[in-house]
């Protein structure tokens, strides 16, 4: 309560009462009490009018009265879901500074996801972790593999930046996070400044998946279709499309009566690298902490039906880890580094448009396909086969 007290201490009293007579008002936000908040005022009241004009009105007699002083945010109070004002000045939001460069570290991670990208691509040396170092030229032979996998993650994030210089949203230094069993795990991009709304943050979160989605299905697609460079290609057994249903699903539509298990396969091993590229992208959609797939279910249900979704997500996850390495490293991932909560909006009531909402739903059911495993089986004649012993 000290600690709360002090915080309050930062708006003076008579900035208070003039926020409350001057700056909110019957035509936008009527003001019935005002408690300390997160070193600013918390103003509970009735909100008029459509939200998104109401924070534009408040926001300019805030800035005609006290400059650039003080933020305002607009959001639902988690007790009772009802419109709150929120009102800190500026001067606490300053972001945090790090003892390390920021670029210096990004660049680390991405040498090591460099190396993690080619290392996945050389399945001699993933057999034997231990002996990379004494075979570094073994490593070439992972460089195509990992330029298009490394492509679908660098469209990934090119269209997170071109998508928050739209909305003029500043972000930091991506970092690449390496993994040894899928090359790299994607990047974790920090959001400098605040965003606008719902909907920036919905085209913000989106717009990287998206992007990265629709490249690696058009190479997953050419890799089926194209036959391999060599003539040889990779040699696979067809149980391996089991694991994911959208691929799966695919390799059935594509490869016909050709696609049976224990019989092995040639394929242009352009579809394994688009696979990777587009886990990869899945595993960035899933609904849960700072990822993009939580920023997306933030942005069109809220913070209630989001915080929920997030925790069954990574229940969900941590049950999976049990049987798969990959979720055991992701898990631990969202809980160290992308837990959240994700950073206050200026304006978090408006919802986002229906096209937008159609967008961000496709983009996690999408990744839900590359994730889901396959469950049926791709030779017919394996139901048939069954001997039913009573």
């Amino acid at each position: 309560m000290k600690q709360q007290l002090d915080d309050a201490e930062r708006i003076p009293k008579a900035t208070i009462d003039i926020l409350k007579d001057q700056v909110f008002g019957f035509d936008t936000f009527f003001v019935t009490s005002q408690e300390p908040y997160e070193g600013g005022v918390l103003f509970k009241g009735n909100l008029r009018g459509k939200p998104a004009k109401s924070y534009e009105k408040i926001t300019n007699r805030l800035e005609n009265k006290f400059g650039g002083q003080y933020k305002l945010f607009l959001l639902i109070n988690p007790e009772d879901e009802k419109p709150v004002a929120v009102v800190i000045p500026r001067q606490t939001l300053q972001p945090e500074t790090t003892a390390v460069p920021e670029w210096f570290a990004a660049a680390s991670f991405g040498l090591v996801t460099i190396f993690t990208l080619l290392l996945r691509n050389v399945p001699v040396l993933q057999d034997n972790l231990l002996s990379t170092f004494d075979n570094l030229e073994l490593l070439k032979d992972g460089l195509s593999g990992a330029l298009v996998t490394g492509l679908i993650i660098g469209v990934h994030e090119i269209g997170h930046i071109l998508a928050a210089k739209e909305s003029g949203i500043k972000l930091g230094v991506p970092y690449f996070v390496p993994s040894w069993q899928i090359g790299s795990f994607g990047a974790i991009t920090r959001i400098v400044n605040i965003v606008r709304n719902r909907e920036d943050l919905l085209k913000l979160a989106a717009a990287g998946p998206l992007a990265g989605f629709s490249l690696g299905f058009i190479l997953l697609l050419l890799g089926f279709f194209l036959p391999p460079s060599d003539g040889l290609g990779l040699v696979i057994d067809p149980t391996v499309f089991h694991e994911s249903f959208l691929v799966g699903g695919l390799a059935k539509l594509l490869l016909g009566d050709s696609l049976k298990e224990g019989t092995q396969l040639s394929i242009n091993p352009l579809v394994l690298w688009a696979w990777a590229g587009l886990l990869i992208n899945a595993i960035n959609s899933i609904p849960a902490g700072e990822l993009d797939g939580g920023r997306i279910a933030l942005a069109m249900w809220g913070r209630k039906v989001s915080s929920r979704l997030s925790s069954l997500t990574i229940g969900l996850l941590g049950i999976a880890a049990l049987f798969n390495d990959v979720a055991f490293y992701w898990v631990v991932l969202i809980f160290f580094l992308q837990r959240g909560p994700i950073a206050p909006l200026s304006e978090e009531i408006t919802d986002p448009e229906n096209n937008n909402i159609g967008i961000g739903i496709a983009i996690l059911l999408f990744g839900l396909l590359v994730c889901l495993p396959y469950p049926f089986p791709f030779d017919p004649s394996q139901l048939t086969d069954i001997n039913f012993d009573l």
